[in-house]
């Protein structure tokens, strides 16, 4: 009995211990469930790009508040000390003595820029053109990381539907092959039919293995987005299917082009390189111009000499920094009149800079407009390509089915029953495809119009 008992026991303690391990495992393994936005804001929070252009937003800014401290006067003091020893003439005499002298000099100065071509003003100005323009820069960044994200995180979903699919299919082709085993066992089916089977099971689990490496990449692909770690176990959140199929008759290309262009960063960014280029020539001009500034300064010294004479005692510390004091004021004109051509070279690649980025922003204008046209249109044919690949499938399921039922009774022959599971399965990958690429498409309409990306 006593032995039972501690069986007993045992069995209990094994029970146990084995849920609570389980739980421990299942709550190890818990994947975490990322939604769409979820992984766009760890993307912007986590990725180095984004911290790259922030660290250029806090140059920019450090530049905008130099050129502002530069029309400050500038102040400067100097303190120097000097000792002197050796044999020197001692006045008219003519008698040449052994002397040690002493002596402190210290003063200030300051000068302020009167006119300069007024290129420390212009130079602000485009300073903060530059500070918006990395702002600027910054959500470009962004966006197209957000870009970036919602195509990696359509293609997990795809990719997972791709591999339901291939298991799907693997799972009936093996379940044929174990049919077929049994009617060549019975005489019913021949070596040809078995042959055929298993080339449908090889090619299945071939479809399934590349579906499960895509899969895999594709993970991998959104976990380098979002800078998390490539080891990372996560799923993504699947959209709503019924929720897809957007008309695409309120989606008007010039309207979206006008409301893109408005806050696009790509064509603000242009916009404010441009700008910047503008007041580039500005300053290049200014630097052709003469320069008039004003200075001040103030300053007084003390001497000692060793050699003590009485008849010429050495003053006093304080006297002689008050009787040494020494002030002036000026004013200095600079004018360039010939420095190798170097100011009229500036002024001259200045100019042909700005027209570059007025190009350059002609072009930026040119591409959104292309783009946006080109994704409207890519949305209608989406449209069109979901339902007709939707239709196909419908028919191509019914028709399997109604070939299954007689290949079973012996009715089709393998060759036909192989067909009809091929198209099938074509049906049901372009489909899965389509799907896709329609919310895709309807995303980057989205995207263009500044609206979140969810599902």
């Amino acid at each position: 009995m006593k032995q039972v008992a501690n069986f007993s026991f045992l069995t209990k303690l094994t029970f146990i211990l084995s849920l609570v391990i389980t739980g421990f495992s299942q709550k190890s393994f818990a994947q975490e469930v990322i939604t769409i936005q979820q992984a766009v804001d760890k993307t912007l929070t986590n990725n180095l790009q984004v911290k790259q252009a922030n660290f250029s937003e806090s140059l920019s800014d450090i530049n905008l508040k130099q050129s502002k401290y530069a029309l400050l006067p500038t102040l400067g003091a100097n303190l120097s000390q000097d000792m002197r020893w050796g044999r020197n003439n001692q006045g008219a005499s003519g008698v040449y003595e052994n002397t040690q002298n002493y002596s402190v000099n210290g003063g200030a100065s300051s000068n302020v820029d009167l006119f300069s071509g007024l290129t420390k003003m212009n130079q602000i100005k485009q300073n903060k053109v530059l500070l918006e323009a990395s702002k600027t820069n910054t959500s470009k960044i962004k966006n197209d990381l957000i870009l970036s994200v919602i195509t990696s995180y359509l293609q997990i979903l795809y990719n997972k539907d791709f591999l339901k699919a291939a298991n799907d299919q693997l799972t009936v082709a093996k379940q044929q092959l174990n049919q077929q085993q049994q009617l060549l066992d019975v005489g019913n089916k021949t070596l040809a039919d078995l042959s055929q089977a298993k080339s449908q099971v090889a090619t299945a689990e071939l479809n399934a293995t590349n579906a499960e490496n895509a899969l895999s990449i594709s993970y991998l692909t959104l976990a380098q987005l979002m800078d998390i770690p490539s080891s990372t176990v996560y799923d993504v959140q699947a959209p709503v299917i019924d929720n897809i199929n957007t008309p695409n008759g309120k989606y008007n290309a010039e309207e979206i082009y006008t409301n893109a262009s408005a806050m696009f960063p790509d064509i603000k960014l242009a916009s404010l390189n441009t700008e910047a280029a503008k007041i580039a020539v500005k300053i290049a001009k200014g630097n052709l111009l003469p320069t008039l500034s004003f200075n001040a300064s103030y300053g007084t010294g003390y001497f000692y000499n060793y050699n003590f004479n009485p008849q010429y005692p050495n003053p006093s510390f304080s006297n002689q920094l008050s009787n040494n004091i020494s002030k002036g004021i000026g004013m200095s004109l600079s004018i360039p009149i010939f420095n190798g051509l170097q100011i009229k070279s500036n002024y001259r690649r200045a100019k042909i800079n700005l027209m570059q980025t007025e190009t350059e922003e002609q072009l930026a204008k040119n591409n959104l407009n292309k783009v946006i046209y080109q994704a409207v249109a890519d949305l209608k044919a989406a449209e069109g390509r979901y339902a007709s690949t939707t239709n196909a499938f419908t028919a191509q399921k019914d028709a399997y089915y109604v070939i299954e039922q007689r290949y079973n009774v012996g009715l089709v022959n393998s060759l036909d029953y192989s067909t009809a599971l091929t198209n099938k399965n074509k049906a049901e990958i372009d489909m899965i495809q389509a799907k896709y690429d329609l919310i895709f498409r309807a995303k980057v309409i989205d995207y263009y119009l500044g609206k979140q990306i969810v599902f």
